[in-house]
């Protein structure tokens, strides 16, 4: 079995001015190829500390993959650096330098001196054409240890990786290995773990309880021969798993709620209005994230203040006055007025204490209701996180709403 490394190159990263998306997506693509990733190592642009990274790198993995650093700038000391571990002399390469020119020339832009730096590659080694930038793709292979340098910017990585790293590759593939995310909601991540201990010791196939913001997931994993082989032994946990908590499972390789309810909804033929008091318009936001949701999102309105909530959606006054506009009561008469004002066929609101403080008649941070209304049917939902993080309880609470919506079609729709 290959193991992998992925060394991820630049300071950029340490000081966290950007998100490194390329270890996530090398990581999925290895698990696709059967190979494994050990280990996940970021740099910065320094000689000595990328030169002592390579060397760990190469001391404990069959596959190193470095990204970034392969710029023309005097910063850019990736290819250098790796090569001179590895044992390989960088030399000039003419075809590289001429198409480097052409890109220039095609955009009509002069080209800096100092992109011909992006020709020297490594004698004895492989070019990887890059189509999308100036600075080509390197493989070595030396002693059944195999390095590659691939360029920074995502769409350059990816393409060059697609076209070229993976028939590279070829030799170490090993089988396949498939991996599925149960994701869940109003479950603890504890009580997963407690629920599935029987499954969390497995090696093969693998389960693991993760958590996230305001819900909780299970990641199940297995290698096989095949992929389809493989496939076959993750469906068949992820069957146990339903078997145990299905009514607390919203979707499978869902990113989040938005991404289950809104393809359902469409397959339901279905629309949703919203009416949102502490999330301020983030229930509506998330629901048009996804591509399509105008098939499905009918109209929303944001009822902060309490003579809106009666005058946009009929809130009555008495109830306002009886339970206070964070209450059951409140929260249903907002999704029965919006569904009545805007025609849709499912109204949902949220209604709550965001925090960081308490309200004036102390109750804490993070006591929210989420409601929906459709024909003949309407529930509401309490929640307490019992946290003093505005963003959290915000987020929170329109995951929880939107999963009022998967959790209607589902058990009331057959959706």
């Amino acid at each position: 079995m290959a193991i992998c490394e992925i060394l991820s190159v630049g300071t950029e990263l340490l000081l966290g001015d950007i998100l490194n998306t390329n270890t996530q997506y090398l990581s999925r693509r290895f698990a696709d190829m059967g190979i494994s990733v050990f280990y996940h190592t970021s740099v910065g642009d320094n000689p000595e500390r990328l030169a002592g990274a390579v060397r760990t790198a190469l001391s404990r993995s069959d596959i190193v993959i470095a990204t970034g650093g392969l710029g023309p700038t005097p910063d850019d000391i990736t290819a250098e650096i790796c090569c001179r571990e590895f044992g390989f002399e960088l030399e000039f390469d003419k075809a590289t330098a001429d198409k480097i020119t052409a890109f220039f020339i095609a955009k009509g832009v002069e080209m800096p001196r100092s992109n011909l730096k992006q020709a020297y590659v490594p004698k004895g080694g492989t070019v990887l054409e890059n189509t999308h930038g100036t600075a080509p793709g390197m493989g070595m292979k030396k002693d059944g240890k195999c390095l590659v340098l691939l360029p920074g910017p995502p769409y350059e990585m990816s393409e060059i990786f697609e076209k070229h790293v993976v028939p590279y590759l070829s030799e170490y593939r090993s089988g396949a290995i498939v991996s599925h995310e149960v994701r869940t909601m109003g479950i603890s991540e504890s009580r997963l773990a407690e629920e599935f201990s029987d499954l969390l010791s497995g090696e093969n196939p693998t389960v693991a309880p993760y958590c996230k913001i305001g819900e909780a997931l299970l990641r199940v994993t297995a290698r096989a021969d095949s992929a389809e082989e493989a496939e076959r032994m993750t469906q068949q946990v992820i069957e146990v798993i339903r078997g145990r908590i299905g009514e607390y499972i919203y979707g499978i390789d869902c990113k989040n709620t938005e991404d289950a309810a809104v393809p359902m909804l469409r397959k339901a033929g279905l629309t949703v209005a919203t009416a949102e008091s502490c999330t301020g318009g983030l229930i509506a936001k998330r629901i048009t994230d996804i591509p399509g949701a105008s098939a499905v999102f009918k109209h929303g309105v944001i009822t902060y203040a309490n003579e809106v909530k009666v005058r946009e959606l009929g809130v009555s006054e008495k109830t306002l006055s009886d339970y206070g506009a964070v209450s059951e009561e409140t929260a249903v008469e907002m999704a029965k007025g919006i569904r009545r004002k805007s025609g849709a066929d499912i109204g949902l609101s949220v209604t709550g204490f965001a925090g960081p403080d308490a309200d004036e008649d102390g109750k804490s941070p993070g006591l929210i209701y989420v409601a929906i209304d459709a024909q003949g049917f309407t529930e509401c939902e309490k929640i307490e996180t019992g946290r003093n993080e505005r963003d959290y309880n915000r987020y929170t609470a329109a995951s929880r709403a939107l999963n009022l919506i998967v959790k209607y079609l589902k058990t009331e729709l057959k959706i």
